[in-house]
């Protein structure tokens, strides 16, 4: 299964990164250095991620010159987890598939699931039971608790100010400021 995120079972994609979480509002969300930061990436990782779409901003894109991204809670957390897989030798391309898969399959419960691999592959566990057989089977190098990276994210956004998306972008609202 190289490449796959094997998760116990499917569900929709709209759970991804819901249940396990604290109620977020998906109207707010922290800016491009505070997720970076939040995420342990430096801003030049987090822009060339946005760009090359594999950690978007859910809250609000990048619209141009000035404009800001917003980050929202899941965004920040899906950044951390793939910094943590980065520093364990996993290849972007890797992840990239893995972030993917992840997204298409959905997750019920964070804080019970693990990310393992093999140092290839990535591997989806959502009961200790899964966890145990990848490991028997010679596997598993190393696990990922996604609900420890998930308190992590909510400690250090905790320093950091939420922001409501202008309807306007920064850069409408400046030219609208000079020619007034």
């Amino acid at each position: 299964m190289s490449g796959d995120v094997t998760p116990g079972e499917p569900f929709g994609a709209e759970l991804l990164f819901t249940d396990g979480l604290p109620a977020m509002d998906d109207e707010v969300g922290y800016r491009g250095a505070a997720a970076a930061k939040a995420a342990g990436i430096t801003y030049r990782q987090l822009d060339y991620w946005a760009r090359t779409e594999l950690v978007e901003p859910t809250v609000r894109g990048a619209s141009g010159s000035g404009s800001q991204r917003l980050y929202g809670f899941r965004d920040i957390l899906v950044l951390k987890l793939v910094k943590r897989l980065l520093d364990t030798g996993i290849s972007l391309q890797q992840i990239r598939t893995a972030v993917d898969q992840l997204r298409a399959a959905g997750i019920r419960d964070l804080a019970g699931t693990t990310l393992m691999s093999d140092g290839a592959s990535v591997y989806l566990c959502t009961s200790n039971d899964e966890v145990i057989d990848l490991v028997s089977r010679g596997q598993g190098v190393f696990g990922i608790a996604v609900g420890k990276v998930l308190r992590e994210v909510e400690t250090e956004l905790l320093e950091f100010e939420v922001e409501k998306p202008d309807p306007m972008d920064e850069l409408a609202v400046r030219r609208a400021a000079r020619s007034a």
